[in-house]
């Protein structure tokens, strides 16, 4: 298990580590949430790094990563805990077979941690070997106002009910990292437990450190080729932007097809692997990938 960074610097170095090239910004924060034992709340368009940044991070400090992986209709049990009912069914059945078994004792051995299925919220709570784990709640917009209310418990006291057994609190606050692609708001009452950060689309010299450590193969002309034509793609009318994951994907599947320049037949023929719906993919192909690449090239000439 690693310490928790003691600077800023040292955040950046960890995540570096872990091929995760961080802004001062956003290693400040982390720094304070690490340093604070608060939330850390992220905000951005998807495919920014959001959720790399939870995975850096245990990574880099050894721990485990438990990420809940937010859906529409998710609820407090489904987040927490259920009971192994299949396996319940067969001790009261076997009870049943044996004769003469006790109600009471029945019920209270049924209800024990031998038949309790940990979800991620309770998995958070337990101790861990390897020191207090990183908690991902991922894409939290997804998920409704109720759940967002039961979730201030858990991130207040760092603990979580269940009514079967008692009160279940973490030795030590786990690490929490909550994502939201804003595609709604979500609650001031949540967001003012947690430290706040907007994620942004990375400037062209960041992106370029980005590839460099994820997508090492790629020429130094290709890279620069890449990044320029994406970033050009974002001032671009789509429906959805490509993101860092996008770019760095492009880049492997140039690397993959032994491209080592961009061309519009190739940009044709992997579009895909940036644009994610057809009505964006027919907007750019053909003439207009043709006059984004030479827009690219005539200003990557005179950089």
């Amino acid at each position: 298990m690693t310490q928790i960074p003691p600077t800023i610097d040292a955040v950046q170095e960890l995540l570096a580590g872990q091929s995760y090239v961080c802004g001062r910004a956003l290693a400040t924060v982390v720094f304070l949430a690490l340093k604070l034992g608060r939330p850390l709340f992220l905000e951005g368009e998807a495919g920014v790094g959001k959720t790399e940044i939870a995975k850096a991070l245990a990574q880099g400090l050894g721990r485990r990563l438990i990420r809940l992986q937010c859906y529409e209709g998710l609820d407090a049990a489904s987040a927490v805990y259920e009971w192994n009912f299949a396996e319940q069914m067969i001790a009261i059945r076997t009870a049943e077979a044996a004769g003469g078994a006790d109600r009471d004792v029945l019920k209270a051995e049924l209800f024990t941690e031998d038949y309790l299925i940990e979800r991620p919220l309770l998995q958070a709570m337990r101790p861990q070997v390897e020191g207090p784990p990183v908690l991902l709640i991922d894409e939290l917009d997804r998920t409704d106002e109720p759940f967002e209310a039961f979730l201030l418990e858990a991130l207040s006291d760092f603990q979580v009910t269940i009514p079967e057994l008692g009160t279940v609190k973490a030795p030590a606050p786990p690490i929490v990292i909550l994502t939201s692609n804003r595609t709604r708001e979500v609650h001031d009452a949540l967001k003012r437990r947690c430290l706040y950060h907007w994620v942004d689309y990375p400037s062209f010299e960041r992106e370029m450190e980005i590839v460099r450590a994820r997508a090492p193969e790629a020429s130094e002309a290709l890279s620069r080729e890449i990044v320029a034509f994406v970033q050009k793609l974002r001032t671009e009318d789509l429906f959805k932007k490509p993101g860092v994951a996008e770019t760095i994907d492009w880049a492997k599947c140039l690397l993959a097809l032994d491209v080592i320049a961009l061309s519009p037949e190739v940009i044709a023929d992997t579009l895909g692997a940036i644009l994610k719906y057809q009505d964006d993919i027919q907007k750019i192909e053909g003439s207009e990938a043709r006059r984004i690449l030479n827009e690219v090239r005539s200003g990557l000439a005179t950089v």
